[in-house]
């Protein structure tokens, strides 16, 4: 929660911005209103201690949610049309395989540290230690 005084307005352009799920949404409008802090959602005041401001805000959190659990399920679907056509493949390796290779007798050799086999596969470092990693696993 941002650091908020008695008297500030914490002005957020969408409900889903500030939290992930209605009860969330409720529980940080409760914090705020306890603190005495006025929330502004999209450019208006909401008053969650005002029977209707209450209304409308949980109105606004459940849109918000459901906004969400749609792009979930969309995304989901996605990702499972792109796995069977064979395209869903992740993050491709930095190296090919016959570079891990030539990486590993080089490092083997021990005459180079890893700041330089980096440099000169064009890589960084971390690289250079996750393939040394996964040759020991």
């Amino acid at each position: 929660m941002p650091a908020c005084r008695a008297g500030d307005t914490l002005v957020v352009t969408k409900l889903d911005r500030l939290a992930r799920s209605l009860s969330d949404a409720r529980d940080i409008a409760d914090e705020l209103t306890a603190k005495g802090v006025v929330l502004s959602l999209g450019g208006s005041t909401h008053d969650p201690t005002d029977p209707v401001g209450r209304l409308l805000f949980n109105v606004l959190g459940m849109v918000a949610e459901f906004e969400a659990d749609l792009i979930r399920m969309r995304t989901r679907e996605g990702m499972a049309v792109a796995k069977a056509k064979g395209r869903l493949k992740g993050k491709q390796p930095k190296l090919s395989k016959t570079q891990r290779k030539h990486l590993l007798t080089l490092h083997d050799a021990g005459e180079h540290t890893a700041a330089e086999l980096a440099e000169l596969f064009g890589v960084s470092r971390t690289t250079v230690y996750r393939e040394l990693q996964r040759r020991t696993i």
